[in-house]
Parts: C-alpha cells; structure tokens; sequence
C-alpha cells in the first residue's frame, strides 16, 4: 500500500513538474484550425495550433503553397529566398531577423528555415520560424508564430509536422506539378 502511494505521488509531481516546464511540442500536438487572413493572390492557406499545454506556449503554424515563386535552379538556397517567399506580411507591418537562416529538408524538399521578431500593426512583437521549402519550381511555405521566442523544440516538432505524411501529401498535391 505504501509503495502504491509513493508511486501515485511520483506520477503526480512528475506530471505536475511537466506542466509547470510548459508540455513537450510534438508533431502531433498540431491541430488544423481556421486560416485567419483574407484572401490573397496566394490564395487561402492551411492553420494549424499547439496549445500551451502541449507545446510550452500557444504556437500557430500557418501553411501555403506558392506556385512558381521559386528558384528553379536553386531553390531556396539563401535567407534572401526565405525572406522574398515568406509570409511575414500576413502577421504585421515590419519584422527583423534574429539570426541567420538555417538548411532544412522536409520530406523530399529542401529549404531554409529563419528566425524573426514581427511587429504587429497593434504594435504587439511576435515571434516567428519561416520555414520555406522548394518542389521543383514552387515554395512550400510555413511561418510558425507565438508570443515567446520559438524554441529549439517548437521549431523541431513543426519541421516533424510539416515532414509528417499528411502534410507531404498535401505539398506534393498543391506543388511540383
């Protein structure tokens, strides 16, 4: 009896020390929820959500396929690429660069991915991960946004979503043709 109760007190403090360190973002903790923008000549795109307690903080991805606004030859080769592809525009007025972009690969489909602070035109700052992917000669891209600094994990967990067999499907539908 007294091991059953020192065992439900661990399984208790563990699963409230996992609360208080915010949840563990996985590529299965995004759900697809409503796009919120108008329409534009992109198009309508796909929104995805993490909520806080899976992912630490509330984290949106955004989605959008952009056909025939990429490098051909090169693809999306350079933070310049990422910055003329993404969708930073959708989330305010004027944003600055954290870092340099880094190489990522999703599925089949290389890109870059890059770190940005956007101000609102509430003049709120938010932050966001532009991960922007080619397929021949069409971009796949996802901005990634929460009120905190994206976090290695939250960047690790949507580059997984966006490699994730739906969202690939979906990729290989709207692009590549």
């Amino acid at each position: 009896m007294r091991r059953a109760r020192f065992a439900l007190a661990w399984l208790a403090a563990s699963c409230l020390a996992g609360l208080l360190a915010g949840g563990t973002a996985r590529a299965e903790s995004f759900t697809e929820t409503k796009w919120p923008f108008l329409i534009d000549q992109w198009g309508l795109g796909n929104a995805y959500q993490c909520k806080a307690a899976e992912c630490g903080v509330d984290v949106t991805l955004y989605l959008r396929a952009k056909v025939g606004f990429c490098n051909c030859t090169t693809g999306i080769a350079e933070d310049e690429e990422i910055d003329r592809v993404g969708d930073l525009g959708l989330l305010g007025w004027q944003s600055r660069a954290r870092a340099l972009g880094a190489p990522v690969t999703v599925g089949w489909m290389k890109g870059r991915a890059r770190a940005f602070v956007v101000e609102g035109r509430d003049r709120r700052e938010r932050h966001a991960l532009t991960v922007a992917v080619s397929n021949k000669c069409d971009a796949v891209v996802a901005t990634v946004v929460a009120d905190q600094p994206i976090s290695s994990d939250i960047e690790r967990s949507a580059i997984e979503f966006l490699g994730s067999r739906p969202i690939l499907r979906w990729a290989a539908a709207n692009t590549g043709l």
